[in-house]
């Protein structure tokens, strides 16, 4: 890994098949003052996101070996590191597919570096403020969210959330009686420059939604015409 100057040194893995593409990438984001890493195969990758623990992956979804989808439910295994899918134009199974393997964020190829760029330090500049450990827990039923953990339980059992899953649910929970649009959860959770299809929030929001219980909206209700909210308990 090249060692790198900007954003606290954070380390990015870039991962492609396309390795002139790759190289380019990792180019620009070490201008930028990333450190970073390349490889350019699916088992490869799962081995270096081990070896490097990045803060960042930009992930290609077409690799050899083991494609996108299954680098990043592996990767999920161990890494809470964001997760930027890279996808075919117009593929939006694909993109949906993506997103619920634990992909934080996509960006279509072909893409303008500085775009991916633009990504990579949106989800960097996503707030890890430390939360007092004198903060109360947030009960909701069964549910427990604990943010000085950055944990949710359920019935004391820890549910295994992504950091963008927690960060959804934390903020849901902040305002219990409040409904979000996406745009404002968009701009909580990822960046107010985040420029993209807002529809992702759908995708994380039905990831969490499995993940808590069967039944979807027994915490998280669907606010037809706004957004989301807090179920009743």
């Amino acid at each position: 890994m090249n060692s790198g100057t900007g954003p606290a040194a954070s380390r990015v893995l870039v991962v492609d098949d396309e390795k002139p593409l790759a190289r380019m990438v990792a180019t620009y984001l070490e201008r930028a003052g990333y450190a970073v890493a390349l490889t350019h195969t699916g088992p490869d990758a799962v081995q270096a996101a081990r070896t490097h623990e990045p803060d960042v992956m930009v992930l290609d979804l077409g690799l050899p070996g083991l494609d996108g989808i299954e680098v990043c439910r592996r990767v999920r295994a161990f890494s809470e590191c964001y997760v930027l899918m890279l996808t075919a134009r117009g593929d939006e199974h694909h993109k949906l597919a993506g997103l619920e393997a634990g992909a934080d964020d996509y960006i279509t190829k072909p893409f303008s570096v500085r775009e991916l760029i633009a990504r990579v330090g949106a989800v960097m500049r996503r707030p890890r403020t430390t939360v007092a450990a004198a903060e109360p827990e947030r009960a909701y039923g069964d549910l427990v969210i604990d943010r000085a953990a950055h944990e949710a339980r359920l019935d004391g059992q820890a549910v295994r959330l992504t950091r963008t899953e927690f960060d959804l649910l934390a903020a849901l929970s902040g305002r219990p009686h409040q409904a979000f649009s996406r745009r404002q959860l968009i701009d909580i959770v990822w960046d107010p420059a985040w420029v993209g299809d807002e529809r992702l929030v759908d995708v994380h929001i039905g990831n969490l939604r499995r993940k808590l219980d069967p039944d979807p909206t027994r915490y998280i209700d669907t606010v037809r015409g706004v957004g989301y909210r807090m179920a009743e308990q």
